[in-house]
């Protein structure tokens, strides 16, 4: 018995570190049962826990019966996992995983004899199987529990499409992705089989478009179900989108294709026909664009993605996107990013077409103009700002005063000490009050010395300020 040991309380506040291996290449296929038993065994032998470390505990903690528990701990010694040292009384030894990676795992000679005669058949002659891929084979099979038929017909399916004596690796990757799959016996294999050749045809026709005079290759033939199953295209429309590529860039550039219309929701030969045939109209609306934001890009085609695309799909008008960019131009708007986010801020305000965009800046270049009126009235000089617009808005839409109103105040607010803030006050006492008219703000208000209004501006032209004014207005939208 040791000397110094941790208390039962360190020990179960302490963790016990499993190598990631373990998760992905035993936990997967091996029963749950027997995962359990793993578990539990290598927290005790990690912690040393020598007052719970009996098999009898060991059965009556899981609830399980000693039988049951021998047979759950030969599974892992299968495995390579542990070690049956003895079996009355029973030690088990738990082995290092970095052994079972270095390939330090023995099989039994007679368990795969059949198996090894099968799979150098395969090959006809054209390569031998070295002792290291018998090896790779073994593994695979005792931590997937696939049947070896199973693993055989595999084997024949990879070297029948390649049409060459390819690798274990190879064998190896298709076998573990199906095995992820749940395919692991001899029914399993021939039900994907039969699956997959059901779309030999439909791509070989989709192949023969492409201009690839070949037996397809498994990586096209998993490509095929990923168009079909996974993004859902049809194969009138894979073949169309592989017809338009003349013969150029094989089943990657086809990939790609579809999963970029898959992403900008394109579906069928109709959508993806339109897109294609209007690709040009998009091309030079995003020249224009950014030869109004003072931009240039070699390559336009991320840009009609990620911007032009969308914004046309939002329901923007061409001619309203162009307009737009000259303003913003103009009120140092100067990236698509920035300029991505005032596009956003006119669809919430529902502002899509040129009309309604000329009738919006329009409508802001005129606030501004009443309240710099104001602000002229005040004795101000400065620029209207977010601040003003926002007063404005306050004492015009929520307290419903006139623009009479507004500026009989102001003219009685110039020369104090803080006009602005004398006004605001002012109107707040009105509005309480329940003034609608300037004669009655007369009757509560001293009357101000006369002074000239400042009329309205007519013809007007748009200044840079103006159209920062514009910009400014539309970013103070929230998103």
């Amino acid at each position: 018995m040791s000397f110094c040991k941790f208390s039962t309380e360190i020990i179960a506040n302490s963790k016990v570190d499993i190598d990631n291996i373990f998760f992905e290449e035993f936990l997967p296929y091996a029963p749950e049962e027997c995962v359990k038993v793993y578990l539990y065994g290598l927290y005790l032998a990690k912690n040393n826990l020598e007052m719970d470390n009996t098999f009898e505990k060991f059965a009556k903690k899981l609830n399980m019966n000693e039988l049951d528990l021998e047979s759950a701990f030969r599974y892992w010694e299968e495995q390579g996992l542990v070690q049956v040292l003895s079996t009355y009384p029973i030690q088990v030894l738990y082995k290092p995983l970095k052994d079972i990676i270095s390939g330090t795992r023995l099989f039994k000679s007679d368990k795969f004899e059949s198996f090894n005669m099968q799979a150098q058949e395969l090959f006809r002659g054209k390569r031998e199987i070295t002792k290291t891929e018998y090896g790779e084979y073994y593994d695979f099979l005792e931590r997937t529990h696939m049947e070896q038929g199973a693993l055989l017909m595999i084997m024949n399916y990879c070297i029948e499409s390649k049409q060459k004596a390819v690798g274990y690796n190879y064998i190896l990757t298709v076998a573990k992705s199906w095995a992820k799959d749940g395919i692991l016996t001899v029914k399993d294999v021939e039900e994907k089989l039969c699956q997959i050749s059901g779309t030999f045809a439909k791509l070989e026709t989709i192949l023969a478009a492409l201009g690839i005079k070949r037996n397809s290759f498994i990586e096209e033939r998993e490509m095929y179900q990923k168009w079909t199953d996974g993004m859902g295209f049809d194969d009138s429309t894979i073949l169309f989108v592989a017809k338009s590529m003349k013969k150029k860039g094989g089943c990657e550039k086809l990939n790609g294709l579809l999963e970029k219309y898959f992403m900008l929701g394109l579906m069928s030969e109709v959508e993806i026909k339109s897109f294609v045939e209007n690709k040009d109209k998009l091309f030079d609306l995003a020249k224009q664009i950014n030869k109004n934001l003072g931009l240039y890009y070699e390559s336009l085609d991320s840009e009609v993605e990620t911007y032009i695309s969308p914004w046309l799909n939002l329901g923007f008008e061409e001619e309203a996107l162009k307009e737009l960019s000259v303003y913003a131009f103009k009120s140092s708007i100067r990236s698509l990013e920035n300029f991505n986010s005032l596009v956003q801020k006119l669809y919430k305000l529902g502002i899509l077409t040129l009309q309604s965009l000329h009738e919006y800046l329009n409508s802001v270049v005129s606030n501004d103009e009443q309240i710099k009126k104001v602000l002229t009235l005040l004795g101000l000089t400065r620029r209207v700002n977010s601040f003003d617009r926002e007063s404005f808005k306050v004492w015009t839409n929520e307290w419903n005063l006139s623009q009479d109103i507004i500026e009989y105040a102001a003219s009685i607010s110039e020369g104090k000490l803080s006009p602005f803030p004398y006004l605001a006050r002012l109107l707040a006492s009105w509005h309480e009050q329940g003034v609608k008219t300037v004669d009655q703000a007369k009757k509560l208000s001293p009357k101000p010395e006369p002074r000239p209004l400042v009329s309205d501006v007519k013809g007007r032209s748009y200044s840079k300020q103006d159209y920062q004014a514009m910009i400014s207005s539309i970013d103070e939208v929230e998103l």
